[in-house]
């Protein structure tokens, strides 16, 4: 029978444990809230091609998704993607910066104002293009997007489109508590509650 090696006690082999139990012990709750947003909607498109006396209209629809900084702060600042189609054309797919208002994030009234780029693949006016939106919202997450866009073979855009953001009527929603409870909203409710 060979005799076992006696064990060393190093401090170095005891100090990382001691240390991540230290850390673990004195670390505190971290609440990392991002805004989103999950809009649907339709409305009315007005494209003018230069060249061409008056406007071709169509109906359209809008389908935003997004994420940006805290729902708590005063304003938010997120990227958006939007495919937004014209019925009997066909779809441009658009990558924008939003900034909003808290209130708007929050699912109250607010404002937003979108402003980025997209791709048009359909028809005599495919090329890409630059656009902008001015986004207003109501209470349930209820939203009005106004639109401008423009491509590089100068077409314009006009579009106006009327629906309700998903994540603004649902999670973020901080009104109308008093006929829709929302047990965890996105902030947490702080103070009286809101009802609309």
């Amino acid at each position: 029978m060979v005799p076992e090696a006696p064990v060393s006690l190093r401090p170095s082999s005891f100090l990382a444990p001691l240390a991540a139990l230290v850390v673990s012990l004195a670390a505190v709750p971290a609440r990392a809230d991002v805004s989103s947003w999950l809009f649907a909607g339709g409305g009315v498109s007005t494209l003018y091609r230069p060249h061409v006396s008056g406007g071709d209209g169509a109906a359209a629809m809008q389908f935003d998704a997004g994420m940006g900084s805290s729902p708590a702060a005063k304003f938010a600042v997120g990227g958006l993607v939007r495919m937004q189609t014209r019925i009997g054309d066909g779809s441009d797919f658009g990558l924008f910066v939003r900034t909003a208002t808290g209130g708007f994030v929050r699912g109250n009234w607010g404002g937003a104002i979108d402003l980025g780029g997209y791709a048009r693949g359909w028809g005599p006016a495919s090329a890409p293009g630059y656009a902008g939106s001015v986004v207003l919202g109501g209470p349930w997450g209820l939203t009005l997007c106004l639109n401008a866009a423009r491509d590089t073979r100068d077409a314009n855009t006009f579009t106006a489109v009327f629906g309700i953001d998903l994540a603004r009527f649902s999670v973020y929603r901080t009104t109308g508590l008093g006929w829709l409870p929302n047990p965890f909203p996105t902030p947490p409710r702080e103070g009286p509650r809101s009802d609309l």
